[in-house]
């Protein structure tokens, strides 16, 4: 199975956090779990005092393409049940 790299963008569509390196990831569905771990540490590293609910990670493959999209109220939802 080849091996690609991701980038994990994370933005409100005014503001950007832009991931420079990517992670190299061997099966595309794992996209989604690391997607998840950027977005908890964007909303760690700024704060619960901010008003994620505009804010995505925006996940593109190594050619530029988009590869998915994950909105922050959902991962923040997962974290407040667990």
């Amino acid at each position: 199975m080849p091996v690609e790299r991701y980038r994990f963008h994370c933005t409100d569509g005014e503001h950007a956090v832009i991931d420079r390196t990517g992670r190299w990831v061997r099966n595309p569905e794992l996209i989604w779990s690391h997607a998840e771990r950027v977005a908890r540490e964007v909303m760690d590293s700024c704060g619960s005092q901010l008003d994620w609910s505009e804010w995505i990670v925006d996940i593109h493959d190594s050619k530029g393409r988009r590869a998915g999209m994950l909105n922050f109220t959902d991962v923040r939802d997962e974290r407040q049940a667990a």
